[in-house]
């Protein structure tokens, strides 16, 4: 994340609460169908060191997709807990994980993202 969205989704989403930014090292994988993101999920979820701190299910059925301007995906929070990390200082350090259909990648566009940011600059996110 870019440091001038990190300093508006502070602002606009957190109230100033630094500490509830944790998008700020990401990461995208695409799959081909959902059933590849589910197995993706459950290895994930069955590593003893993977950590996940949340979970946002843009891909369910009853999710408001008017939320997320129509975009579909499920993005995880994840944290690296061992010993080495532990050491290291960075246990709590919070990435967060993209899973995306392979349909839903090949329509982002430059102009369809700029689009997005006024919808979002709009509801203020």
């Amino acid at each position: 994340k870019r440091p001038g969205r990190s300093f508006e989704k502070v602002y606009r989403s957190y109230g100033n609460d630094v500490s509830r930014l944790v998008d700020v090292v990401r990461q995208q994988i695409v799959f081909k169908t959902v059933r590849h993101v589910l197995d993706c999920l459950s290895t994930i979820a069955s590593d003893p060191q993977a950590v996940i701190c949340r979970v946002k299910n843009r891909l369910a059925i009853d999710y408001d997709a008017q939320k997320s301007a129509g975009y579909r995906d499920v993005l995880l929070d994840v944290s690296i807990v061992s010993e080495y990390t532990q050491q290291l200082g960075t246990d709590r350090h919070v990435c967060e994980v993209q899973l995306v259909l392979e349909q839903f990648q090949l329509l982002k566009t430059a102009d369809g993202h700029h689009r997005y940011v006024e919808y979002r600059n709009k509801r203020a996110e």
